[in-house]
């Protein structure tokens, strides 16, 4: 609503052949959906770090998987000071069983 950036992180390890890509499963990550909760933040931190290592385990996860990871899903929130909601003062958590293509503010008031 504000206009900041959502970063998309893609990890996964180097392919031969581009096709590949599309026979990987995928893993989703987010964080940051509630402003006022840092700690995700640093969970996000050591995610990324550890895939992106050299120890075996991270090795085979990017062979084998795509990660798509968004750690800051509420970036205007976090911006600005919010403890739970957006912009708009709607918790992003209570919009997943309704999802909406285009935000408009006054979609979260009632009429």
């Amino acid at each position: 609503m504000a206009g900041n950036r959502v970063e998309l992180l893609t990890i996964t390890g180097q392919l031969s052949n581009p096709e590949d890509y599309y026979h990987r499963r995928g893993v989703f990550l987010t964080a940051r959906v509630h402003p006022g909760e840092p700690v995700g933040s640093w969970m996000m931190h050591g995610v990324i770090e550890y895939l992106l290592s050299d120890k075996p385990e991270a090795v085979y996860l990017r062979d084998h998987f795509i990660f798509k990871i968004i750690p800051m899903l509420n970036p205007d929130g976090v911006i600005h000071g919010n403890y739970r909601c957006s912009l708009v003062g709607c918790d992003l958590n209570r919009r997943w069983k309704t999802p909406i293509k285009r935000l408009h503010p006054e979609i979260f008031y009632a009429k």
